[in-house]
C-alpha cells in the first residue's frame, strides 16, 4: 500500500575495477574536488567583494539595508557553472581557455560538485545566521587531495535512464565510464526497480583500498503494518551499552565485538610508522594508506554488526522502545581547563573510546528507518528515566555503581543483570505509553513534542518507573514528579 509520499534509498556495492577503469575513476574524483574548491572560491570573493562594498556605501551615508541590496550578491550553481563554461573554451588542447582536461569527465561531476558547495555554504550562513538548529556549522574548507575522501556524483535523465544494472547481476552501466564489475549482486536492486523504484544517481566513493557505487533510488513509501509474529512478540526493550552491545527485555545480551579493541595491536603499529615518516614522501602515503585501510575495516566490521542487529529488532518485535542518549554528552572528555584541570581523564578517554566503538547513535539511526520499512514502531525512552536504578519488579530505586554489573533491590530481593532489568523498565515503559495513545509526538524537525500522557498514566510511568505503583508517594516526590513530568515528555513514538 502506497501513502503518495517518496522514498529515498541506497544501495551500496564494491567495486572490482580494472587499472584503466581506477585511472577513470580518480580522473573524476579529482575533477569534483577542483570544481567543489573553484566554487568555493568564488563565493569567498564574491563576499570579500559585498562586504567592503557595503562598508564603502555605509561610509557614504547609505542605509545599511540599501547597501547590502545594492551589494553584489553571492553566485550560486548556475551562475558558476555559466562562468566555467565559458571560461573553459571550445578548444580540447587547452590553447583557448583553461581545464583542457574536462571533456573526458562526465560534467555531471561538476554539476554535482557545484551542488555540494551550494549546499555546505547554505548550512553555514544559516548556522551563522541562528536559522540551523543544532551545533554551529564552521565555514566550508577547501578540498585536499590528500585530507579530503574521494567521491563524485553522477546524474542522469529518469526519463531517459542510462545509470542500470546489467544483465547478470554483477555489473552496473555508468555514463562515462562504462560497465562496472561488482563484488555482489544487484537482485535487490533489480527487485526494487520492477517495483516502481526509479534510480535518480550514483555516487562513486573511495573507502580504504576499495572503491565503492552507491545507486540511489526513489520509490513511492509503502505503507508497511507489523507481522503476525511481531504482535504476537510485543514489545522489547534494548538498553544499548558498553559491556554488553545490547541488553534485550526477553533477558537475551547481546555480545559486544570490541571490533577497536582486537585491531588496536595492529593499528598502533600502523599509525606509528605513520608519525615516522617524511611528510610529502612516498613512504608516507603508503604508510597512511595501511592506515585508512586499517580504519576502515573496523568501520565495515562495526556496521555489519549493528545492521544485523537492528534488523533483527525491527522484524522480530512490533514495539522496539530504545534510550534518549545524548552520546555528546556521555563521551564528554574529563580533562578540563587550565585553572580546573580534570580528574580521571585517561580512565574517562578510555570509556569515551568503548561508548564510540558501540556506535549507540547509529543504532538508533538504523532502527529509525528499519522499524519503518517492517512495519513495527520505534518508542523512545526519556534519557533522565532511572532505568538502571530502579527494580523491574517493585519499582524501588536503588544507586548502582558502573562497575556493579548485578542489580540487586534491597526492597524484594530481585537480583538481576543490571542491564536486563534496565532493558526490561524501558519495555514496560514504551507499553504503557503506547497504551494511552500519545499519537504523533514528532514535529517537522524529527524533534518530540512535549505531548503528555493522562495524568493517572504519567503518575504510574514517573513514579519510580513502575506502571502499577500502588504505594502512596510523599509530597516531595509527588512535587519532583509532577515538574520532571511538565519538562520532558516520557516517551516519543515513532511509526
Amino acid at each position: 500500500m502506497s501513502t503518495g509520499d517518496v522514498e529515498l534509498r541506497a544501495y551500496r556495492f564494491a567495486l572490482d575495477l580494472t587499472p584503466a577503469q581506477e585511472q577513470q575513476i580518480r580522473q573524476h574524483a579529482g575533477a569534483a574536488r577542483w570544481a567543489y574548491n573553484h566554487a568555493l572560491a568564488a563565493k569567498f570573493a564574491a563576499l570579500d567583494q559585498r562586504q567592503a562594498t557595503i562598508a564603502a556605501l555605509v561610509e557614504q551615508g547609505v542605509d545599511p539595508k540599501a547597501a547590502a541590496a545594492q551589494a553584489p550578491k553571492i553566485p550560486t550553481k548556475p551562475a558558476i557553472q555559466k562562468a566555467l563554461n565559458e571560461a573553459k573554451g571550445d578548444d580540447r588542447t587547452g590553447a583557448d581557455g583553461h581545464c583542457p582536461w574536462w571533456h573526458t569527465v562526465s560534467t555531471y561531476a561538476f554539476q554535482s560538485a557545484f551542488a555540494d558547495a551550494d549546499t555546505a555554504w547554505g548550512n553555514w550562513l544559516s548556522s551563522i545566521t541562528g536559522n540551523r538548529k543544532g551545533q554551529r556549522v564552521r565555514k566550508p574548507r577547501f578540498k585536499s587531495k590528500h585530507r579530503s575522501r574521494d567521491s563524485f556524483r553522477i546524474h542522469h535523465d529518469v526519463h531517459n535512464p542510462r545509470i542500470r544494472p546489467d544483465a547478470g547481476y554483477r555489473r552496473i552501466i555508468v555514463p562515462r565510464l562504462g560497465s562496472l564489475r561488482l563484488h555482489g549482486s544487484t537482485k535487490r536492486l533489480c527487485r526494487a526497480l520492477d517495483r516502481g523504484a526509479v534510480i535518480q544517481s550514483v555516487t562513486i566513493s573511495r573507502g580504504g583500498h576499495r572503491w565503492y557505487a552507491s545507486i540511489l533510488t526513489k520509490a513511492p513509501t509503502a505503507t508497511a503494518t507489523p507481522s503476525g509474529r511481531q504482535r504476537a512478540a510485543g514489545t522489547v526493550g534494548v538498553d544499548a551499552g558498553v559491556h554488553h552491545l545490547a541488553a534485550l527485555s526477553t533477558g537475551d545480551l547481546i555480545d559486544n565485538p570490541r571490533h577497536l579493541n582486537h585491531a588496536h595491536t595492529r593499528l598502533t603499529k600502523a599509525q606509528r610508522a605513520l608519525s615516522r615518516t617524511k611528510k610529502g614522501s612516498t613512504r608516507r602515503r603508503r604508510a597512511a594508506s595501511r592506515v585508512g585501510r586499517i580504519h576502515h575495516h573496523i568501520a565495515e566490521q562495526r556496521a555489519t554488526t549493528l545492521h544485523t542487529l537492528t534488523k533483527r529488532l525491527a522484524t522480530g518485535w512490533a514495539t522496539v522502545a530504545v534510550e534518549d542518549l545524548s552520546v555528546a554528552g556521555m563521551t564528554r572528555s574529563a580533562r578540563g581547563t587550565v585553572e580546573q584541570p580534570g580528574t580521571n581523564v585517561r580512565a574517562k578517554s578510555g570509556l569515551n573510546r568503548s561508548i564510540l566503538d558501540t556506535s549507540p547513535g547509529e543504532l538508533r539511526r538504523q532502527l529509525t528507518y528499519k522499524t519503518r520499512w517492517y512495519g513495527s514502531t520505534l518508542a523512545i525512552c526519556d534519557r533522565w528515566y532511572p532505568s538502571s536504578q530502579t527494580c523491574s519488579t517493585c519499582g524501588a530505586r536503588s544507586k548502582l555503581r558502573l562497575s556493579q554489573r548485578v542489580f540487586h533491590c534491597a526492597a524484594c530481593g530481585l537480583r538481576l543483570d543490571r542491564d536486563v532489568n534496565a532493558a526490561i523498565n524501558i519495555a514496560t515503559h514504551a507499553v504503557v505509553a503506547v497504551a494511552s495513545d500519545t499519537g504523533e509526538t514528532q514535529n517537522a524537525r524529527r524533534d518530540p513534542t512535549p505531548t503528555p500522557a493522562p495524568a493517572e498514566q504519567q503518575r504510574q510511568v514517573t513514579d519510580a518507573g513502575r506502571p502499577h505503583h500502588t504505594g502512596a508517594a510523599t509530597s516531595a516526590e509527588q512535587s519532583a514528579d509532577h515538574l520532571k513530568t511538565a519538562r520532558q515528555p516520557p516517551l516519543a513514538l515513532v511509526s
